[in-house]
């Protein structure tokens, strides 16, 4: 019999063979997202490396998840919002991290007359960019999750952990925050991230 097409296969069925123990289902899941991983982690972190190590330490952490054959992993929901919080913790330590290691050389690499390095951020020098990088972060994930990464705002509220009106609202704020930032001109017309 001819292994079967992983490409084909739902999120779900993918996730249950990976718990039977067929590694190139959960292969598969890795080609599926991985993409998506390291853009939301570039996103959030704004360094490439951090998100490609991101990538590493989520697939691992997931990795774990079918480890046990006594308790096998169940996916309750989509598979971007079981993966988010994750990601989301990966580049939070990575930041803490660097902080850390910052904190003694920050002496040495601050001269006056230096700008900040804005090279460091993937929407470096846009109106758009700069109005979104100007919202509260809540707002700003909510309209990223729901915008460029397309998961509706239930699943946003299972991967923040949050309720659903907290969403809505955060969603509903950070839209009407744009509508009325100058730097969007015409009324902040330019419509979603």
């Amino acid at each position: 019999m001819p292994p079967p097409n992983h490409e084909r296969l739902s999120d779900r069925d993918l996730v249950s063979r990976a718990n039977a123990g067929d590694g190139e289902a959960f292969g598969a899941l890795y080609e599926r997202y991985r993409e998506w991983i390291v853009a939301v982690a570039h996103r959030l972190s704004g360094d490439r490396e951090v998100a490609l190590d991101a990538l590493q330490d989520v697939m691992r952490y997931w990795l774990t998840k079918f480890a046990r054959p006594d308790v096998p992993f169940v996916l309750t929901g989509d598979v971007k919002s079981f993966l988010y919080p994750a990601i989301r913790n990966v580049v939070i330590d990575a930041a803490r991290r660097q902080r850390r290691e910052r904190s003694g050389l920050e002496a040495l690499a601050s001269r006056p007359g230096r700008e900040p390095d804005s090279s460091r951020s993937p929407d470096a020098g846009g109106a758009l960019a700069r109005a979104l990088a100007a919202l509260p972060e809540g707002q700003r994930e909510v309209l990223f999750l729901h915008y460029a990464d397309g998961l509706p705002l239930a699943a946003i509220a299972e991967a923040l952990g949050v309720p659903l009106g907290t969403v809505k609202s955060r969603l509903g704020l950070g839209l009407q925050a744009l509508r009325k930032d100058p730097r969007l001109g015409d009324g902040g017309s330019a419509g979603p991230p």
